[in-house]
């Protein structure tokens, strides 16, 4: 059985739909929690798949949550092995950032669920079955498109939400992972940054029940696709 390993920094934001997909595709998911496991000993080389989850903190805040140069140093080794990498939210932040771009504030908070613009290149990418489906956003920060990297989509306010380099690393400004039926956990889990930026979670629960069937179906045919895609030639 193949390994997914899956590096978490807040427990509710875990693989959400994706997990019971791994699981249909023969992969044993196994999960690391950053705030609470020695990541200075962890093998990020051996796993068929490593996925980096998000979390409410910047990808730059290495003084204040010194764990994280210790994930980015994980992130370069598991990038030098050339095997399949997603990153999502703060994932797909620390990804760009140990290739070298720039992760900033992104001026204003983007939470709620709406569908993404693709660029041609993401038309052409595993991200086409989420043509015209909302996805969830919820972040304050944006990640610079790495050099020789493909950008893939955007929105209205955050011009970069993913980028692929290769067929073997995804990163993700969104939560394509998001299991709309569990959005509870997510407004009370981050209940004090929803109410200082004037959000109201009534609004954000009708959008996730609204969505649900189509975003977690659109989601695990990206995921299927991209893991094909990685199969080695």
């Amino acid at each position: 059985m193949k390994t997914a390993l899956a590096i978490r920094h807040l427990h509710f934001e875990d693989l959400g739909t994706l997990e019971p997909l791994l699981h249909e595709l023969d992969y044993q998911v196994q999960y690391v929690d950053a705030t609470l496991d020695n990541l200075a000993e962890l093998d990020v080389e051996s796993p068929e798949l490593l996925v980096v989850l998000g979390g409410p903190i910047g990808a730059y805040d290495d003084a204040l949550y010194p764990f994280l140069t210790i994930e980015q140093e994980l992130l370069r080794r598991r990038l030098a092995s050339n095997r399949p990498l997603l990153g999502i939210c703060l994932g797909a932040q620390l990804i760009a950032r140990v290739l070298g771009a720039s992760v900033y504030p992104l001026g204003q908070k983007e939470i709620g669920f709406a569908p993404l613009a693709l660029t041609a290149a993401g038309h052409a990418s595993p991200l086409a079955a989420l043509d015209r489906v909302a996805v969830l956003h919820w972040h304050g920060d944006q990640f610079d498109i790495p050099r020789g990297a493909d950008h893939l989509a955007s929105t209205a306010i955050g011009k970069n939400q993913a980028f692929a380099l290769g067929q073997h690393v995804l990163g993700l400004q969104f939560h394509l992972e998001a299991d709309p039926s569990r959005i509870e956990s997510w407004l009370v889990g981050h209940a004090s940054e929803l109410q200082q930026a004037g959000i109201d979670p009534r609004t954000l629960r009708a959008q996730a029940h609204a969505t649900q069937p189509d975003l977690a179906s659109a989601a695990c045919r990206v995921i299927t696709r991209w893991l094909e895609a990685c199969r080695p030639v």
